[in-house]
């Protein structure tokens, strides 16, 4: 264990800076963290990429026919908040999802992206790992990892296969069916304790208590930071949305928290005195002392609930994705005992080797180059903004042209206006996706937006990435001009398949 070198007392402390930051704390929040136990401290495997179709049509065509089944059940936007059904197959299946500890991980944006963070930190650590997460981007086999590699195809397959009587069993007892999440959700779980791995990662599908994959006893909770968005399920307020995905906080766990909403703040941090749960917030007890852009991502300095880590190299752009990072590290910290049972940080060269093997595909993601595209998954108006933001720290771009395909049920004028000062022009599409907006009324939303001589119209994914490349190539080859994908995680997964990659 390494051991930090004593500070000299008058010397300013970059961490000072990350408490001061917090901004806008209710006086109520001081009062609810007296009651609960907050944690301060006592003293990775490569990603692949995406996969594609199985090269065997046998293979592919035994897989269409698990993915058309799945494809019958309730969609993911469909639900019945209850968990017995997911508890009922869990049951048959004889608690596959208590053979091994769990991270859990909600919220509103990141999830994904530390997921894969907290998977790299405890494969480098020599932990096998199994992760689940939502949505995919090009191939269903995304959602279930393990080793930091989305099972094949043919184990796809044969954990459907293996599954699939007792899920019947339960369509049969219960008053719905099982939904394709749900469906997803047991697959993963067996598959987990099949491996077996030594422990998941899972992040909730929507929200947190009445999710699917809440039927886990997790450890570690981790919230992401909350914001709006699927307000008509789950509340049309931080501090209601977080009610919910305060859910998965269970007696006992260490709850890592972003930095959220003083609403939300409160709404979690009253959960955990309920339960008796330790929290760990950042910008308190951990968070983003420094960060350099670097090329091809950023240089961090982190301050982990066991310590400082310098020098930690995160291929990843955006001051979002230090946030998310720092999130990962206490998590795994957590996981570890960091701060309750081990004193000093975690093995820094160790840290280290993980966060530069990370990737996140679909996150600000460059998949071609003259002109640039670079594919990102943002879907609502916060993570927009973040995107926004990043790309305009990390990209040079003379000209960027953004192509946007949103989902129906998006808070899409919102998105629209976060990208409208870093767009020139826009060229609005739609991906194949039956909750898909129209072409044409997106584009009359982005005509109020940005005006009509800013707005393109090409219905077909296709038309719209040779219109935007073109746009961006009139700048001429080394002027700079780029174009940014972006609005659906379904847009980018298309546009990330027609560009060549998977």
């Amino acid at each position: 264990m390494s051991e930090l070198p004593p500070r000299d007392p008058h010397e300013s402390d970059p961490f000072d800076d990350i408490v001061a930051a917090q901004t806008e704390r209710d006086p109520d929040l001081a009062v609810i963290e007296a009651g609960s136990r907050t944690l301060r401290t006592q003293g990775g495997l490569p990603e692949a990429e995406v996969p594609a179709r199985p090269a065997d049509p046998e293979v592919d065509q035994a897989l269409r026919a698990v993915e058309t089944e799945l494809a019958g059940r309730w969609g993911e936007t469909k639900l019945e908040p209850s968990v017995s059904r997911i508890s009922a197959l869990m049951d048959l299946l004889g608690e596959p999802q208590r053979s091994y500890p769990s991270l859990h991980i909600t919220g509103t944006n990141g999830k994904t992206s530390i997921a894969r963070m907290i998977e790299a930190l405890l494969g480098a650590f020599e932990l096998r790992t199994g992760r689940y997460t939502s949505p995919h981007v090009q191939s269903i086999t995304e959602r279930i990892s393990l080793d930091g590699a989305p099972i094949s195809a043919e184990r796809f397959i044969e954990t459907y296969a293996d599954i699939k009587p007792y899920i019947e069993m339960v369509d049969a007892r219960q008053e719905f069916r099982l939904s394709f999440f749900e469906v997803l959700t047991g697959m993963a779980y067996a598959a987990f304790a099949d491996a077996p791995v030594d422990v998941a990662v899972v992040e909730v599908g929507m929200g947190g208590s009445w999710d699917a994959t809440n039927v886990i006893d997790a450890s570690v909770a981790v919230v992401t930071p909350i914001d709006l968005d699927h307000t008509d399920r789950l509340g049309s307020t931080p501090g209601e949305i977080a009610q919910e995905k305060a859910g998965i906080i269970k007696p006992d766990a260490t709850v890592i928290m972003a930095q959220q909403p003083v609403d939300a703040a409160q709404v979690l941090l009253k959960k955990a005195v309920e339960v008796d749960a330790t929290v760990a917030r950042e910008g308190l007890e951990f968070g983003v002392v420094s960060r350099q852009v670097a090329v091809g991502g950023q240089l961090l300095t982190l301050r982990g609930l066991g310590g400082e880590y310098d020098e930690v190299y995160l291929p990843l752009h955006g001051a979002y994705q230090a946030h998310n990072a720092a999130v990962a590290l206490a998590a795994v910290e957590a996981f570890f005992g960091v701060g309750r049972q081990r004193p000093g940080p975690l093995d820094i060269d160790t840290v280290r080797k993980a966060f530069a093997a990370v990737s996140s595909p679909g996150r600000l993601e460059v998949v071609r180059r003259s002109p640039t595209v670079v594919l990102d998954a943002a879907h609502n108006p916060a993570g927009a903004r973040a995107t926004a933001e990043a790309v305009s720290e990390a990209f040079d771009f003379s000209r960027l042209i953004g192509v946007v395909g949103a989902s129906g049920d998006k808070n899409v004028r919102g998105l629209l206006e976060a990208f409208e000062p870093i767009f020139a022009e826009v060229v609005i599409t739609q991906n194949s996706s039956h909750r898909a907006m129209d072409a044409d009324e997106l584009a009359a939303i982005a005509v109020e937006v940005f005006g009509e001589e800013r707005v393109q119209v090409e219905p077909r994914l296709p038309d719209a990435l040779e219109a935007a490349i073109t746009l961006a190539e009139e700048e001429g080859e080394y002027a700079g001009g780029g174009v940014l994908v972006t609005g659906s995680v379904i847009t980018v997964g298309e546009a990330r398949l027609l560009l060549g990659r998977g």
